[in-house]
């Protein structure tokens, strides 16, 4: 079970990380932040949002840095100069010397992967100020592209039951264990919790949802952004089931489609 829920990707140095991350700008307070760092979660998507993640996070970064991962989200990145202003504000309000991960949020929609970009991503690689460089991207065929020759070390993407078009569009370019996949957007907003009208088969819970994706084997970790304790603790207990069967596969893939209409 250790091997399912834990894993060492490559945008992370070496560092070994629970495959569920956490986002919490969709309301788990400081307490169920702090409860989730007890049951093991060391990974967090930092975006200067998240209210109730800053004070543990400071606390665990100061204490342990090398046991907690870090995730900055740019949200927005057009220009070279706002990249690397992005990545000094969020180090500046964490505390912290370095990001595990820097990513560029929303290609393509609310940040550009251009040569000013992405010259300025690897200028922050490189003097160690964050480890790794990222994006977060929407547009499957264009992350195929990069997935298949890019300097990016990690690949945010949506892959879920209803959308799972990686597996034709970005996998397949992956060149070996590189880059990094970081899957979010697991219940499609919600979608997938609820049955569509006709189905008449067993409905995916967001636990079911965190699964589907860590089964993939291109998919390093995934992101759960949930409102309170009671949701994270669902999830963590959800993943303690292991790895999708092959009927369970089946029937949620049958049921992403459905969904997805």
């Amino acid at each position: 079970m250790s091997d399912w829920l834990h894993a060492t990707p490559s945008a992370f140095r070496g560092k070994r990380i629970h495959r569920l991350g956490l986002a919490a700008n969709y309301g788990i307070d400081e307490a169920g932040v702090r409860g989730a760092m007890d049951r093991g979660v060391n990974t967090f998507l930092w975006t200067m949002r998240s209210k109730g993640l800053k004070n543990p996070l400071r606390e665990a970064l100061k204490a342990r840095r090398d046991e907690v991962a870090v995730v900055g989200y740019a949200k927005i990145g057009w220009f070279g100069w706002g990249v690397r202003r992005g990545a000094e504000a969020l180090l500046r309000d964490l505390g912290t010397d370095h990001l595990d991960v820097y990513l560029l949020g929303w290609v393509g929609v609310g940040a550009a992967l251009t040569s000013a970009t992405e010259r300025e991503l690897l200028h922050l690689r490189e003097s160690g100020k964050v480890r790794s460089i990222g994006v977060s991207i929407h547009d499957r065929p264009r992350a195929g592209v990069l997935a298949a020759s890019s300097p990016l070390d990690l690949l945010m993407i949506r892959y879920n039951a209803a959308h799972p078009g990686a597996e034709r569009e970005i996998f397949p370019h992956r060149r070996g264990a590189d880059p990094t996949i970081l899957a979010y957007t697991a219940t499609s907003w919600r979608k997938l919790l609820k049955a569509p009208k006709g189905w008449t088969g067993p409905t995916m819970s967001a636990g079911d949802c965190y699964r589907f994706q860590l089964s993939s084997p291109h998919v390093d970790l995934a992101l759960t952004g949930p409102a309170s304790a009671a949701q994270l603790n669902e999830n963590l207990d959800a993943l303690e089931k292991g790895p999708l069967t092959d009927d369970e596969r089946t029937w949620m893939r049958d049921y992403g489609k459905a969904v997805h209409g």
